[in-house]
Order: structure tokens, then sequence, then C-alpha cells
């Protein structure tokens, strides 16, 4: 696996590294000891996967709070997506920045979420299919959401009408 650290620091791009012969390919998707040699102490206690039928999807963005905050490790299992992140941590130099990454299913790539950071995706084909290693198990009553066209973040979507659930469109306004 090779890590390579973003523009925001703590979140990281995962390279598998597949062995690859005639019967096809092999990859380590999850090591602890190797998570842990890049400073990062991830203990995972939940996996969770993600299905979307249709492209132009928007899934977030979402993170938590109060005792729930979470690590993830995403992949793209199939299909294509834009995943985004955000840096919420309030001490942190990159504040209120995000990020984008393409993700698909035959990229090797994954990316390390730190705590403090709210995440989502688009879709950009149609039955998308995400996994999610994750380091707290899930509470509704801890989980946040940002509207994907917040003004405050003025994420550059490259789509203007996305499918959105209501419970995701309807967020009111992130205050700083």
């Amino acid at each position: 696996m090779r890590f390579t650290e973003t523009k925001l620091k703590g979140a990281f791009v995962i390279e598998r590294e597949p062995s690859i012969d005639f019967r096809g390919n092999f990859a380590r998707v999850f090591c602890a000891d190797e998570l842990k040699k890049q400073g990062l102490n991830f203990q995972m206690v939940q996996s969770n996967i993600s299905f979307t039928a249709k492209k132009e999807t928007i899934r977030g963005m979402h993170y938590q709070v109060e005792g729930g905050e979470e690590d993830k490790i995403v992949t793209c299992l199939k299909g294509r997506i834009l995943d985004v992140i955000i840096d919420l941590r309030r001490d942190s130099e990159t504040f209120s920045r995000y990020l984008m990454f393409e993700l698909f299913e035959s990229d090797n790539k994954m990316l390390y979420v730190p705590r403090g950071f709210a995440h989502g995706f688009l879709t950009l084909e149609d039955n998308c299919q995400v996994l999610y290693f994750v380091s707290n198990f899930y509470n509704p009553t801890q989980e946040r959401r940002i509207r994907w066209n917040d003004p405050f973040f003025n994420i550059k979507w490259p789509i203007e009408n996305p499918i959105i659930s209501e419970k995701d469109a309807s967020c009111q306004d992130f205050k700083a």
C-alpha cells in the first residue's frame, strides 16, 4: 500500500498494490500495521457499503460530532464517483477547504478521511458501489450534514441539478 498525503493535512490517498497474474489480481485493502507506519491509528469497528443506482446522485456531505467522530477509508468497488472531503477542524490551517478525488473500480485507490472532516460523493456513472471502513459505531444523533451547495464552502460540483435525498437537500446553511 502506498500513502500520499493530500493538501488537507491528515487526509491520504492510499493506493493498493495488486499482485497480478494470469488468474487476475489480489490486493490488500486494509492493514493496521501499514496505517500505523503512516502515523494513522485507525481501528476499524464497522464496515459499510452503499449502492447508488443513478449517476448524478450526491450522497453527503456528512460528518459526526460529540464523540461520534470517525476516521473513514473509502473506495469505489463498482462504477465511478467524485469523492469530496471538507476540513471542519476549526484549529486547522485548511479549515473549510475541500478536495475532490475521482475514484473508480479499477484505479486501486482509496481515500483516508480523518475525523473532523465532512465526506460525500457524486456518482459519475449508474450503479455505483462504495465501501467504507469506519473507526466508530454509527449513531444517528451524532450525525450532521452540510448541504451540497452551501455557499460557505462553495464546492465546485460538475453538476447543477443532482439527485439528492430530501434530508440532504434540506440542511441549513453552515455556521462557521
